[in-house]
């Protein structure tokens, strides 16, 4: 059975969360709830779409194969993100791979599940039209911010989306994989390396895959003056 911590975060998903309490619970109850290891597959480039993805719980990248064997990491999604919401309402070939980055938990929603919500309720397909038109509009002002930002700026935001705690001290696990963090947020590992030794300043500690932030509030204040 899932954790009710991973039910709320699938509530406040982007895609679920603007539906109606009562679409809510029927995408959960229709919903499989997986444990992946790193390194395992979710799905491989070209296989047929039938479900979309929640991340609940650690990394997931996409990637492809690039003709001379090369990966090429495309995105990586961390908790409460969702992927494959397009290909999947078509039944259509995916394609990128996907790969647990780290240990992690993930909903996957049975693409006729959601079908079904839309034949039988025509504003659940306006509510997942408009929640798609959002996270749009969300990626476009993550470009935005990034190009306006510093590296240490970056890389404290980003961990501050991945902090549980609002006060005090916090710890964030991340991918051992730098490089991974490093292509979400636009640098070079080289890059993110240096902000990491900048955020020292703001009480950032790291250590292996851990971030430790020993005053959450503290991080705030410096990303949000960090010129």
């Amino acid at each position: 059975m899932p954790h009710e911590i991973h039910k709320a975060i699938a509530r406040n998903a982007m895609l679920m969360k603007a539906l109606p309490d009562q679409h809510r619970d029927t995408l959960l109850s229709r919903a499989i709830w997986k444990h992946y290891d790193r390194g395992e597959t979710l799905f491989l480039q070209d296989e047929e779409a039938t479900a979309i993805h929640i991340v609940l719980d650690g990394w997931i990248k996409l990637y492809r194969v690039t003709p001379s064997g090369n990966e090429a990491v495309v995105s990586v999604f961390a908790r409460g993100e969702s992927f494959g919401e397009a290909v999947a309402l078509r039944n259509a070939p995916y394609p990128v791979s996907a790969e647990a980055a780290t240990a992690c938990e993930v909903m996957h929603i049975p693409s006729n599940a959601l079908v079904d919500l839309i034949r039988h309720d025509s504003e659940v397909g306006l509510t997942i039209l408009s929640s798609t038109f959002n996270h749009l509009h969300s990626l476009v002002s993550q470009l935005e911010q990034l190009k306006a930002q510093t590296g240490a700026q970056r890389v404290g935001f980003f961990l501050l989306a991945l902090a549980d705690c609002e006060t005090g001290q916090c710890t964030v696990k991340l991918p051992y994989d730098k490089v991974l963090i490093a292509g979400r947020l636009g640098m070079k590992p080289e890059s993110l390396s240096r902000s990491f030794a900048r955020l020292k300043d703001a009480g950032v500690k790291i250590e292996k895959d851990m971030a430790r932030i020993s005053d959450i509030q503290a991080l705030r204040d410096y990303v949000e003056e960090e010129q």
